[in-house]
């Protein structure tokens, strides 16, 4: 990869698999653009992505992405769809052949393609620069100022710091880690004259040194939004997940003043995901953060509001208005509610893993900590579809990783594309019925005893890392006795609410309650806090804009 020196200069990347014709557009870009442009050249999807990526961490302008439309494992197509979540300001183009023309006019509707051209551009004083300077004027005069960077000073095996840094990530907030005991972390203690001894430190991109900051303080550092715009809303989503960023997308799309409240970051579980291949529209699959960040664009695009690190702890009827109530003591109200709160991993109980949590044992898939596991033996607890897509993400760098499963085998609860993968991946193995019986280490994770459920036999193995996948329980501890639940704690609604034919005993209408409606008119949940609901991400978008086209009704009769 070829890149010009000065930092300062906005990019224009060209990517093409064949290095004759990767040279000659990176000659021609240059000898227009090279005194006011960087000229970054890549020859595949792949390698472009990851500069794409170090550009953006130290957040640097990317104006241009040209890319040519005919490369292996991953087509031009391909490339700038996952451009796209990494720069979407910037200006796309395919370079293709004339054969491949109707892919490209096809590309202009699947990634907003902004040009194509045709090979060969010669001469470029007719082909090549007048399109290019009008993408350039046109990416000038749009709002295409970086997001200044966060800096992260912390320890590796520090459960705080990897507390932070999974906020961040998860939250699409661009920053970079310093680890302490190295120089220029030390440079950093030193500046804002801390010792080191309360970690983490994060430098907002205005310079404020903030010390083991608690999540609410930190997301409104950092530019996120905690505070409501307004006091009463049309509709109040709580639960950032795949239902609720539904259910805001639909509701902001068809004039309802929405506003999501997420008490960490959006996305929820299937935000963690590495890979979700299984989800229609997305044939090579799509990781749970680009997704993610998608959706989350798409609400905000509409006028929805979206405030981080906002915890739920009330919901109260009063009169025609839902109000909810927050734990610093201010509330927010609206004539309807959905609760998308999701769920959350159940923990493991064996001794050593709750002290060990976030220094070598984690729930979810982590993926900040996936860097770290290059070269090193990795034990993932869990047999559902988390866990396989979690195993199959980490096994591209890891020396190994083994599938800790308590049941005969993985068919009962994952997917069988996800079986076969894992079967044909050579360094993934499966140990079933076998449990984790301690975690051992002192400041992080160093040894597992498993156990063997059938035998009952005890080995001791070596390990620091160890990711938990094992069940999940609701998030609605908060709800009191509000909103009725069954004995696992999921919520109620529409036909479960009538077994016998009749509403519950304090419903007040004269219509039973919608499908997705809890006891509470005008209450509704969607995804996969409803009980008996299907855990999957499609049905929990399916369910979020269900439950919109329900509140539109019960806001007509209302």
């Amino acid at each position: 990869m070829a890149q010009a020196s000065d930092a300062a200069r906005t990019v224009i990347m060209t990517v093409d698999d064949d290095p004759g014709v990767s040279r000659a557009v990176a000659r021609d870009l240059r000898r227009r653009y090279g005194e006011s442009h960087r000229i970054v050249r890549a020859e595949s999807g792949e390698s472009a992505l990851e500069a794409l990526r170090e550009l953006k961490l130290r957040g640097d302008l990317v104006a241009v992405i040209l890319a040519d439309y005919r490369m292996p494992q991953m087509n031009g197509i391909e490339f700038l769809e996952q451009a796209l979540d990494v720069y979407p300001g910037a200006r796309r183009v395919l370079l293709t052949a004339y054969a491949d023309t109707n892919a490209a006019i096809d590309a202009i509707n699947v990634v907003d393609l902004d040009h194509y051209l045709l090979k060969p551009w010669d001469p470029p004083e007719e082909k090549l620069y007048p399109v290019l300077d009008d993408l350039l004027e046109a990416w000038r005069c749009s709002d295409f100022r970086p997001v200044p960077s966060t800096k992260v000073v912390g320890h590796r095996w520090s459960a705080r710091s990897s507390d932070v840094r999974e906020f961040l990530a998860r939250n699409q907030v661009p920053y970079r880690w310093y680890s302490a005991d190295e120089p220029e972390g030390k440079r950093l203690l030193a500046a804002a004259e801390q010792d080191g001894q309360r970690l983490p430190l994060v430098i907002t991109p205005d310079g404020t040194p903030l010390v083991e900051p608690e999540a609410p303080e930190l997301a409104a550092r950092v530019g996120l939004a905690t505070t409501p715009a307004a006091d009463f809303y049309d509709l109040v989503v709580i639960g950032g997940g795949p239902a609720g960023l539904g259910s805001a997308v639909y509701g902001a799309s068809e004039g309802l003043r929405t506003v999501l409240v997420e008490r960490s970051a959006t996305g929820g579980q299937a935000g963690q995901s590495s890979r979700i291949e299984n989800y229609l529209g997305f044939p090579d699959g799509v990781s749970g953060a680009q997704l993610t960040d998608r959706a989350r664009r798409q609400a905000a695009k509409f006028g929805a509001e979206i405030l981080s690190a906002r915890e739920v702890t009330g919901l109260e009827v009063n009169g025609a208005a839902r109000t909810v109530r927050f734990s610093d003591g201010s509330a927010v109200a609206a004539h309807s509610v959905i609760l998308a709160t999701g769920v959350s991993y159940r923990q493991l109980d064996a001794p050593g893993c709750t002290d060990l949590t976030g220094c070598g044992v984690y729930y979810g898939s982590a993926l900040t900590e996936a860097a770290s596991c290059q070269g090193q033996d990795v034990y993932i607890v869990g047999g559902a579809n988390s866990a396989g897509q979690a195993a199959m993400y980490l096994s591209r760098g890891a020396k190994s990783v083994t599938l800790l499963v308590r049941g005969a085998d993985l068919s009962a609860s994952m997917s069988y594309y996800l079986i076969q993968q894992i079967n044909e991946a050579p360094n993934i193995s499966v140990r079933a019925r076998t449990v984790v019986e301690t975690a051992h280490g002192t400041d992080h994770l160093e040894q597992l005893t498993l156990r063997d459920v059938d035998t009952g036999e005890s080995e001791l193995v070596d390990a620091q890392w160890m990711f938990v996948f094992i069940g999940a329980a609701p998030l609605t501890d908060w709800l009191d006795d509000t909103v009725l639940r069954d004995e696992h704690g999921f919520i109620l609604a529409g036909p479960d609410l009538t077994p016998d034919g009749r509403p519950p005993a304090d419903w007040e209408l004269d219509r039973p309650p919608y499908h997705l409606e809890t006891n509470i008119p005008g209450v509704f949940v969607a995804g996969d806090a409803r009980a008996e609901s299907a855990k999957r991400v499609a049905s929990a978008v399916g369910e979020g804009a269900m439950a919109v086209m329900l509140v539109h009704r019960y806001l007509e009769q209302s």
